[in-house]
């Protein structure tokens, strides 16, 4: 089993003082988030180095309270940095950007609009020299992939909420931004439409390559869907602790990674991790 602790790659070249490898699409480097208290400064992340890869899938696991959704929302330009960079592409974030799509464990579509109104708030922003009927193809062909064809019109307020997330894939992907972001997005369902969900994702994500990194509490799902898996020690100063390649080829077939014997090797691998 291949581990990797210092996130080394080919083809490093170095820019302003700063190593990255041409296939770098997000890098965090020494990354510090700090929260002022009556009692002193709180410092929640600190020392946090991780570079992820062009059309690389990375999950990332930890203890409630590590961190792992404050360096999410910093990535998404939601969070102020308090010390390090975060940069796509070599280009330093200085707030949110069509570059970088979100999908939160909640939706968070507007109630009163239809599922295509929702998806069409984000592209009309990102495609705003496009034709309307572009438009509304990008957010069709979407609304399609997640299964949801037969429900361009109706209102966000009558879908479940499985169906209500699925609108929230559709309208991250139809911006088309270089990185994903999700932050436990299936973490509120059943077991069952976790499961549905997580193969609609990753069909898409199959086809359409944009880098993703996305925060899990499920092992199994952390496992299924990545690249690598990104393991955070726990807080207060959190940082990457480890760091797990998963070696399954794709596209993955879920009975067929239960039934290798490696799955048992990546799963006890990261429930010693957290249970220490």
């Amino acid at each position: 089993m291949a581990l990797l602790s210092k996130n080394k790659r080919p083809d490093i070249i170095t820019e302003n003082g700063i190593e990255y490898t041409s296939k770098v699409m997000l890098d965090l480097q020494d990354l510090k988030k700090v929260y002022p208290t009556p009692k002193g400064d709180y410092v929640v992340l600190e020392h946090l180095n991780l570079q992820i890869m062009k059309e690389e899938f990375v999950t990332i696991i930890g203890h409630s309270g590590c961190g792992k959704t404050t360096m999410l929302s910093m990535i998404a330009g939601l969070n102020p940095i308090s010390d390090g960079r975060i940069s796509v592409l070599s280009n330093p974030i200085k707030g949110p950007g069509p570059d970088r799509g979100v999908i939160f464990q909640s939706p968070s579509l507007m109630p009163w609009l239809t599922t295509l109104e929702n998806v069409m708030l984000g592209v009309r922003q990102v495609f705003p020299q496009a034709k309307k009927k572009q438009r509304e193809d990008i957010c069709k062909y979407y609304l399609s992939k997640v299964g949801l064809e037969g429900s361009f019109y109706k209102k966000a307020s009558e879908l479940s909420q499985g169906m209500q997330q699925r609108v929230g894939i559709a309208r991250a992907f139809a911006i088309k931004p270089k990185v994903l972001l999700l932050d436990e997005p299936f973490g509120m369902l059943d077991s069952l439409t976790r499961g549905e969900l997580q193969d609609v994702l990753i069909e898409i994500w199959n086809k359409e390559k944009i880098t993703a990194v996305m925060i899990t509490h499920d092992v199994d799902e952390a496992i299924f869907l990545a690249d690598r898996v990104v393991m955070m020690t726990s807080g207060p100063r959190a940082k990457i602790g480890d760091i797990l390649d998963i070696e399954f080829k794709r596209p993955r077939s879920r009975k067929a990674i239960i039934e290798h014997n490696d799955y048992y090797k990546y799963r006890k691998h990261l429930i010693d991790f957290l249970e220490h």
